[in-house]
């Protein structure tokens, strides 16, 4: 893998310069949110708060936290810094529900969206010589133009395909020699399984995918590079920190690399809102250091992952994340448990007689929660063999239990029953009702 460094100033820089920029940067990003952002002044003002009171990085816990509600609170353009003449771009969270959580670029925030797209793409093993094939949405989502901009930058061949159509996607990544793909893990999955039935894996070029939008597990991950014979690397990024770009992976795959020069990351306990030690989980806090038009203090991501800030044998010192474990706010609490998604995605995955689709349903009898896993067997045959269609059930069961430490139902059902996604994958049914 060709490990090109696209910034090394930055991106091998030492600690200590790292820090001193971002405390810099800091002290210039706390000032301007005051001075033009209403929601900060009063926020500061409630408290005392004064931008010069920020002295050290550490200091950064004075702020008060931004939230999603208070994005929605202050839809459409409440958290804008400048007039709307000089936004030149707008984009959204790709939520499905309610008023999206909208942000605004300026030229010069849209120029280093771009720059930290690039040094991310050139992490994960992308040069000028790869034909990319964005299988992202276009529109209000973040994904599809980030990636797009920051391809083009490297020089690299970009087919903006955006998403669905898989017949055309499959036509296209033929025709053309696509060589990396940019999807939702999810939509990886299922054009893999489409790869496999029709028998194209040895007619395509594929070497290398680039998986954002939503998380996925280690075991999932190790499926679709099977499946399609690639290396797959994560990136991270929201909306309402500018999309992705704020950290990928290199080729190491040893956490993600974070554009530290733009962002600064903190680690908290959801529970008390207090820093943990590095390389402990908790959810990740992130500041913009350098967005003109949309600014964010101390956004509170909900995200679950932690921080290393050890040199990577890439070459790069900028600090790491890890992959992400869940979310503090789509942890589903059966019977007293804390249950996590990905846990039921590491078990599925990991069971070869079972497809790599699943859809987990919670429900209540009385006032006892109850969890229920459908997966698809892969051998049609097993319709007619009820023992061993049984005891497959019974490993799972088994295997669930062990992970999740609660007892789960599993449900079986033939190939191809359960919903493919083209762009984020929603597998969480949560059927209860809220007891008065």
């Amino acid at each position: 893998m060709e490990n090109i460094i696209w910034n090394k100033e930055i991106e091998c820089a030492d600690r200590a310069t790292i820090k001193a920029l971002q405390l810099e940067r800091l002290k210039k990003i706390v000032k301007y949110c005051y001075e033009r952002v209403p929601f900060y002044t009063k926020k500061f003002d409630e408290t005392g708060l004064k931008p010069e009171d920020i002295k050290t990085l550490e200091d950064v816990r004075k702020l008060p936290f931004t939230t999603a509600d208070d994005l929605r609170n202050n839809y459409p353009f409440g958290l804008f810094a400048t007039d709307n003449k000089d936004i030149v771009r707008v984009h959204g969270s790709s939520g499905t529900t309610g008023k999206p959580k909208i942000v605004g670029y300026t030229k010069n925030d849209l120029n280093n969206w771009t720059e930290c797209l690039t040094r991310m793409i050139c992490a994960a093993g992308v040069t000028p010589e790869d034909v990319v094939q964005i299988s992202f949405g276009y529109g209000l989502f973040t994904g599809g133009f980030g990636l797009h901009y920051g391809m083009e930058n490297l020089g690299a061949m970009v087919i903006p395909l955006s998403s669905g159509n898989t017949e055309r996607q499959l036509m296209i990544m033929q025709d053309f020699g696509t060589t990396v793909l940019i999807a939702t893990p999810s939509y990886a999955l299922y054009l893999g399984d489409e790869i496999e039935k029709r028998g194209l894996k040895d007619k395509l070029k594929l070497r290398l995918a680039l998986f954002g939008g939503e998380g996925h597990t280690e075991e999932m991950r190790a499926k679709i590079e099977k499946q399609l014979g690639i290396i797959a690397t994560e990136n991270y990024g929201l909306s309402e920190l500018g999309g992705p770009g704020m950290s990928g992976e290199c080729y190491i795959k040893n956490g993600m690399h974070i554009a530290e020069d733009h962002f600064l990351p903190e680690i908290i306990d959801p529970e008390t809102l207090e820093p943990v030690p590095m390389g402990e989980k908790g959810e990740l806090v992130v500041t913009a250091l350098t967005k003109e038009g949309f600014p964010m203090l101390r956004y509170r991501t909900r995200d679950i992952t932690w921080l290393d800030d050890s040199p990577c044998p890439c070459g790069r010192t900028s600090m790491r994340m890890g992959k992400i474990q869940g979310r503090s706010d789509d942890m589903l609490v059966i019977r007293g448990v804390n249950v996590y998604p990905s846990q039921i995605e590491s078990v599925v995955m990991a069971i070869d007689e079972i497809e790599p689709f699943y859809e987990i349903v919670v429900t209540n009898e009385g006032y006892m929660d109850r969890i229920e896993v459908r997966m698809e067997f892969s051998d049609a045959d097993l319709l007619d063999d009820y023992e061993k269609l049984d005891a497959l059930k019974s490993r799972i069961r088994h295997d669930l239990k062990a992970t999740l430490n609660i007892d789960a139902k599993v449900s079986l059902v033939s190939p191809g029953t359960l919903p493919r996604f083209e762009g984020k994958g929603k597998r969480v049914v949560d059927k209860r009702e809220v007891k008065k």
